[in-house]
Parts: C-alpha cells; structure tokens; sequence
C-alpha cells in the first residue's frame, strides 16, 4: 500500500492545517489505525490517488487501511500507544518540537527508530535536517516542504504596471504605488490569528538568520533572547509595512477566506501567505496565474533568505515487529517517485533535490532558494513549546489592536521560551 499524507504543519495553530497519519503493516491481523487532520485551509483531494496503483509497491501484498481521525486526538494518543505498546509501525511525525507527536517530544523517550542509516537522510537540506534530528540522528521521514513569501496576482501586477520588488526600499515604494492605483499591495486576514504570523516569519527568515544562522542554537543555550535580537527590527518592518498601506484596510477585520479572494479577484495585488495558498487562489479564479516570490527585508537582495517548512513526516516504531516492512515503506516515501506523487498532489516541493520533479513555475523562485540553501525553518518549529507561539499570535493581534507593544509581546514569548525549555 502506498503511503498517502496531505499533510500540514503545526496542530492546526500554524501556517498550515496537519494530517497524521499511523499505519500497522503485516498480515491479516494488520489493524488499521490512520489519523488524519485537516482543515479548509487546503482540499484533502488527491490523497487516495496517491495511494493508487503506481505506488503499491512499498508493502505490496500487505493490507494497509487508513481511518481519518483529528491531530488533537492523534497527537494525545500517540505517546501513550507508545509506552504502552500499542503503536503502529509507521507513523506522522511533526518536524522539530512544540507538539506531543514531534521529533524531538518523540525520539527522546527511544520511541522512534534512528534512521540516520537510511540512503536518503544525508541528502535533506539543512534547514530540514535541523528538524528532522534529535541530538544529531535522524528520526523523521520528511517528504515535502512549503514556503512563506509574497503571492502576486500576475494579472493584477500587470494592470497596475508594476513588478514584485526585492528590496526592502522596493517594497515599500511598490505598496505606495499600488495604493495611489487604488489596489493595496496585499490582502492580509489577521482575523484568523495563525495568519498573523506569516508576515512576520517572511520578514525574521532575513533579519535574524541572515547575519545569523545560529540564533535557534543561542536561543537554547540562553544566549539570545526575542526582546533583544533582530527580531524587534522584524516587528518594526511588519508595523511598517502596515502604516506605509501595504495591506488592505482593517487586516483585523478580514478572514482567512476573505483575504484570498482580494488577492484572487485582483482587489489586491497580491497576498503573503504559504505556497498552499496558490491552488486556493486558482479555485477562486481559474484564469488567474499566481507566483510566489520572496518578500524582501533589507536592501541586498543577495541576502533575502526564505521560511521553508518542512512538513509533517514519518516515524518508525523503535519497536515494530515488521522494520523490513516499515522501512520499505518510508523509503518509497522518500524515494523519487514517492516523493513527486505527493508532491504532485499537494502542490509544494519535494524534501530532497534531483528527485526529477517538474516545478510548477508558480513556484520556480521558491524551489530556486531551497536549491541554493537560502531557506530556513518555521521558526516555531524549534521551540520548547507550543505556549511561544500562541503568545506570539494573541500578542500580534492585539498589537495591531493597540492593545499592546512590540516589545511586551517579546518579553512575553521570551517568558514562555524559557519556561518551556
């Protein structure tokens, strides 16, 4: 059977929904325990004809069944299944750490299965390595990954005469422009607080891990904080950008949905959100052409990193009575053909280079940065927990609120930051 996840990242609180996915392998006493999780954030189609006849030949002649069931509940259970000996052989697992089902929350116990041996393990870019690991061994799996930067409506862009900038003097001239043309640069939808985030993400990927690749490592061995890093010049820019108009008025006052259909119908010229969003733009307007490009943060565009996720992958029970059989199974998932299917139907970019995808050319400039190892994690997904970011997204809404600063809702997530680690 082949291994079939639509998967989106972060237990429903980050940029992305998630599935889980669990699956018992063996004979006929194989159970069937598969979880999924998503939400309307993206359409779950295309999952079973991943598991279609081209890809039966991971476990072929083994009955492998799946049962949709929510991330909470998975992320709950699967801790407990596993000090009790009732796991799954093969099972999702988050990137980084922040949840209960994580590589890190997982692999410290001895619940997963080292995988460093593994053909593909040396071959995954580093910043998804960095997730990937549990004190420099592999444990996860990770088969896709998505970016975050600015989605531009190409018709729209024509319209106004204007050109996606990659600077961050650019950027701010180009929101001018677009207003005085009467169509704000972005449509942001602050409504759904987890969009909050987005901007800020695509703006920390550059000022704080441009001149500073180790700040994740400083931030746990106590030697950095938020409230006194570049993260503060993040913020400044994202507030920035607001004041200078480069959002549609009332961001607080605009969904998730709504958002998408200024940037589908050209109301805006754009919207700065996750690579995802494209195939929902294209729902909302078939005719549209959508690409993402990198939003810029400083004035060297040589120096404009990207927030690349790597998402949800899988696990091996450290005590499955099936390793052949579940390792086959990963390794379909991660082979070339395993990898491009999922992609394929998901509509992001495989996890390893050379797989022979055909890039979408909506995303030729995201696929360009992760070749050049300019891309860096979600930044949630190396943190103690997952208290930093909720502090992060409440604080974020109500700065935009004026109900409080910058540097309150910092010193607050430093707080949380260590009491988690």
């Amino acid at each position: 059977m082949a291994p079939a996840d639509l998967e989106r990242r972060d237990g429903g609180r980050g940029p992305q929904a998630q599935r889980a996915d669990s699956r018992f392998l063996g004979g006929d006493d194989a159970r069937d325990h598969t979880s999924h999780a998503h939400t309307d954030e993206a359409d779950p189609a295309g999952v079973d004809e991943v598991e279609g006849p081209d890809a039966r030949q991971a476990c072929p002649g083994r009955p492998v069944r799946r049962r949709p069931s929510g991330a909470d509940q998975y992320q709950q259970q699967i801790r407990t299944q596993l000090a009790s000996g009732t796991a799954p052989d093969v099972m999702s697992v988050w990137p980084g750490n922040g949840n209960p089902g994580a590589t890190h929350v997982l692999a410290e116990p001895g619940y997963l299965r080292d995988l460093s041996d593994q053909p593909w393990a040396a071959k995954m870019p580093e910043a998804i390595k960095s997730v990937a690991r549990y004190e420099g061994k592999t444990y996860t799996a990770i088969f896709g990954q998505n970016g975050i930067g600015a989605v531009y409506n190409q018709q729209a862009m024509a319209e106004a005469g204007l050109t996606p900038p990659d600077t961050w003097s650019g950027l701010l001239d180009f929101c001018k422009a677009a207003k005085a043309k009467g169509t704000p640069a972005f449509a942001l939808g602050n409504q759904d607080n987890w969009v909050n985030q987005l901007v800020q993400y695509a703006l920390v990927a550059t000022t704080v891990y441009g001149p500073d690749r180790d700040f994740d490592q400083k931030m746990q061995a106590g030697q950095a904080s938020f409230a006194k890093s570049p993260w503060t010049t993040a913020l400044d820019k994202y507030l920035t950008m607001e004041k200078t108009g480069c959002f549609q008025q009332n961001p607080l006052g605009t969904n998730y949905e709504a958002s998408q259909q200024l940037a589908a119908s050209g109301k805006t010229l754009g919207i700065v959100q996750g690579n995802w969003v494209i195939a929902l733009l294209k729902g909302k307007n078939p005719k549209g052409t959508f690409t993402f490009k990198a939003l810029p943060a400083t004035d060297d565009p040589s120096a404009t990193l990207i927030p690349a996720a790597a998402g949800a992958g899988y696990g091996i029970n450290a005590k499955t009575k099936n390793e052949d059989l579940a390792l086959k199974f990963v390794n379909f998932v991660m082979s070339p053909e395993g990898m491009n299917l999922f992609a394929k139907k998901q509509g992001s970019l495989p996890a390893l280079p050379d797989t022979g995808y055909a890039v979408d050319p909506s995303l030729t400039e995201l696929s360009t940065f992760v070749k050049a190892n300019r891309t860096v994690p979600f930044m949630d997904q190396l943190w103690p927990s997952a208290k930093v970011q909720q502090t992060m997204l409440s604080g974020l809404q109500e700065i935009f609120s004026d109900q409080s600063t910058p540097g309150k809702v910092l010193k607050e997530m430093d707080a949380d930051y260590r009491a988690g680690s």
